[in-house]
């Protein structure tokens, strides 16, 4: 692009992805566009316990500004700091101020600043604005100069252009290699096979289908159970619960166990093209990925080549008995260097730039 551009970004944390599964995706994002010389200003609130439970400091590559989750004036004065921006991101999912946040950051748009929607969770999102012809969002998508979405392939798109959006684009999660790479084996996280993710309402029966029928009728095999929110769930005796496994032990987890399982939300699966940031950071570490089907996979992975595919509990035990530690290396290794060559954030970044360079420039 001609030259930097300034981009305010509310999300709900870059610092800490504690009950914050976009941790991942926005870091990947800010990162890279940091590298390529664009300079990113986050703002998140104070909310949820994350700022006590924060990974990683401030990082090099992003301003991170905190602010109030309990006082709408610090959200507000937040905003003023964006003025003047190139670009001005609302993400879905905040937590707290999403409705105010929604509609006041539209107040910032100029001739010189664009203000994108960028949903992170645009199944969802979707699925609650068709639902409700009076969800206050709803009225707001018109407005913004674009939106864009972490996935969700043309069926999205489509239904935020039914929704009155101007434009519409994926931007898909991808791999940081720099973050998520091979290491050694940790015992800790030693299995046959493990699940990372957070007890959620619209997974949990699919949790119980993919992982949890899997371990009870495969008592030979060893599970591992990462995630916040699982205490109170009965499990076999074959299944360890870990609870909260920090970012920093990710790739550790994944480079541990013969198998990791991904199993996405059910208005994701049913979307399609939404693969969630634990592909990318399990393949992206070289681990041998399951993941439960979904349309557009393969637009990412190559089934049975580079990712396994399993839609019951009993396919999942199937692969486990089919493919030992050597095979289900070889998978790993295909899918990290497929995720290289096309899948990393580098390759979004320019993307984004793409999408940008003619909007934000008009003016100049």
């Amino acid at each position: 692009m001609p030259s930097p551009l300034r981009v305010a970004f509310f999300g709900s944390s870059l610092v800490s992805s504690y009950w914050n599964g976009a941790a991942t995706y926005y870091r990947g994002i800010v990162r890279a566009l940091h590298h390529r010389g664009h300079r990113v200003t986050f703002f998140e609130p104070d909310a949820f316990e994350r700022q006590q439970h924060r990974d990683m400091d401030d990082p090099p590559w992003a301003q991170v500004v905190v602010y109030s989750g309990t006082d709408e004036g610090e959200a507000a004065r937040a905003l003023e700091r964006a003025r003047g921006a190139d670009l001005v991101v609302k993400a879905s999912g905040v937590g707290v101020y999403d409705e105010f946040l929604e509609r006041e950051v539209l107040s910032l748009q100029s001739a010189s600043t664009r203000v994108a929607f960028w949903d992170v969770d645009a199944p969802a999102t979707l699925e609650r604005m068709q639902a409700d012809v009076r969800d206050p969002l709803r009225a707001h998508v018109p407005r913004y100069d674009m939106v864009l979405t972490y996935g969700g392939g043309q069926r999205v798109v489509d239904a935020y252009r039914q929704l009155g959006a101007r434009e519409c684009h994926p931007v898909y999660n991808a791999l940081d290699p720099d973050t998520h790479a091979p290491v050694a084996p940790d015992p800790r996280f030693a299995a046959d096979l493990a699940f990372l993710g957070n007890r959620l309402p619209d997974r949990e029966a699919r949790v119980h289908r993919f992982f949890l029928d899997a371990a009870r009728q495969a008592p030979e095999f060893d599970f591992l159970l990462g995630g916040s929110g699982w205490d109170d769930v009965e499990l076999s005796s074959n299944v360890v619960r870990l609870g909260h496994v920090s970012t920093r032990d990710h790739n550790a987890f994944n480079c541990s166990a013969r198998m990791v399982l991904n199993i996405n939300r059910d208005s994701m699966a049913r979307f399609g093209f939404s693969p969630p940031t634990r592909v990318f950071e399990a393949a992206g570490a070289g681990a041998c990925l399951m993941t439960d089907a979904w349309e557009g996979i393969e637009m990412f992975l190559e089934p049975g080549r580079e990712v396994l595919i399993a839609d019951s509990a009993e396919q999942v035990n199937a692969h486990l008995r089919a493919i030992g530690p050597v095979q289900a290396r070889q998978i790993g290794e295909r899918a990290r260097a497929r995720l290289l060559r096309e899948h990393t954030y580098a390759h979004r970044a320019v993307q984004l730039e793409q999408l940008l360079e003619a909007r934000l420039r008009v003016a100049a």
